[in-house]
């Protein structure tokens, strides 16, 4: 997940690839942020290379090399959380983004992205807790055992979607929570695609 500075140092370097066929010095990114040194340039390039957007070459003088045929850049909105909310999207109820590498995260150029907030712990078993933001595809077609947002009797929750002699339910992936069968409707909202795990800074002693 990158931060709204970081993309944009990230796209200022791309656009500079594109247009001069070179890489922008450290020198002409803090020319072009006014920042005030170019240490806080080089904390930006390190941020973006440790999440994978750029490499170094250290021997060469322009040694910032970004691998542009690798990124394509996408900003996922927010809707809140779920299992709480999200009976509608609509513009209104977003509450941020976050961007993300389209192809390391599964993102469809065509389909319809966005990202919802977990809360609670009914999908630890698949990996997902409280806190994370998963990014799903609002899309009909949904395949048995996919991770789904869907609305079960007027209420929306994040389930595994199981079909068992024709017919479907949401599986929980712990063992605390109940299944969940629908007495009335079914209708699925997104298909998961991908997870972001903001990480938790430890305090210092």
């Amino acid at each position: 997940m990158l931060t709204h500075r970081q993309k944009n140092v990230l796209d200022f370097i791309q656009s500079e690839q594109r247009e001069k066929g070179i890489t922008p010095s450290t020198r002409e990114i803090q020319k072009h942020f006014r920042f005030a040194s170019q240490t806080s340039v080089m904390q930006y390039i390190a941020a973006l290379e440790r999440k994978g957007f750029l490499s170094r070459h250290a021997r060469k003088a322009r040694a910032l090399i970004t691998p542009l045929q690798k990124v394509r850049i996408t900003d996922v909105p927010i809707y809140g959380e779920i299992p709480a909310g999200m009976s509608t999207l609509t513009e209104q109820t977003i509450e941020g983004h976050v961007s993300l590498d389209a192809r390391s995260a599964n993102v469809s150029k065509n389909g319809r992205t966005f990202a919802l907030r977990v809360q609670g712990d009914s999908m630890i078993g698949a990996h997902i807790i409280d806190g994370d933001i998963v990014i799903l595809e609002n899309r009909k077609e949904v395949q048995n055992g996919d991770i789904v947002a869907a609305l079960i009797d007027d209420e929306t929750t994040l389930k595994r979607y199981v079909v068992e002699h024709g017919r479907p339910y949401l599986k929980a992936e712990n063992p605390r929570y109940p299944n969940l069968s629908p007495a009335r409707e079914l209708e699925i909202q997104g298909v998961m695609v991908s997870l972001v795990r903001k990480q938790e800074r430890r305090k210092s002693r």
